[in-house]
């Protein structure tokens, strides 16, 4: 497993409100490439609750929106937009839960559109949300103008979290 570099940290501007480490709202998401998948490694927190303890569907779908997108970057080198988005909550999310592992990677590919398989999945390795995201990958020269040249991994090989 290797840590993603953010492509973006450069750009004037950047204020992801999933993966800008600055956003002081934001999430704050980090990525790593394992194999075929990125994964992101997330502790929620109380105030990301919806219900009592429970957190925010909104949330954990910006979550899943999110690593898909980063999926695009990463593995196919380019930018992309979100074009449908499908989620499943089958378990609750506890917002005191220690760790959320959410695991994303490419199912299909078809006429510039991606659809990806995303998963979080709780401390007990629960799958708790399921989701799907249909992203459409920019051709290169929309990609350069939105900013993005390319999406490398550390050169440290690191265990798996």
């Amino acid at each position: 497993m290797r840590r993603i570099i953010n492509p973006y940290l450069h750009l004037e501007g950047y204020n992801c409100f999933g993966c800008c480490p600055d956003n002081p709202v934001g999430l704050h998401m980090e990525f790593f490439e394992d194999g075929d998948d990125i994964v992101s490694y997330w502790r929620p927190q109380d105030y990301y609750q919806g219900w009592h303890e429970v957190m925010h569907g909104g949330i954990l779908s910006t979550l899943v929106d999110e690593t898909a997108g980063w999926v695009v970057t990463r593995k196919l080198q380019t930018a992309g937009v979100t074009s449908r988005l499908n989620v499943s909550y089958l378990h609750p999310v506890k917002t005191s839960d220690s760790q959320l592992t959410i695991r994303a990677h490419i199912t299909k590919q078809s006429h510039g559109f991606v659809f990806i398989t995303v998963t979080i999945a709780d401390s007990h390795e629960q799958v708790c949300v399921e989701g799907e995201a249909v992203y459409r990958a920019m051709p290169e020269d929309v990609s350069r103008e939105m900013g993005f040249t390319h999406c490398d991994v550390d050169d440290e090989q690191l265990l798996s979290m």
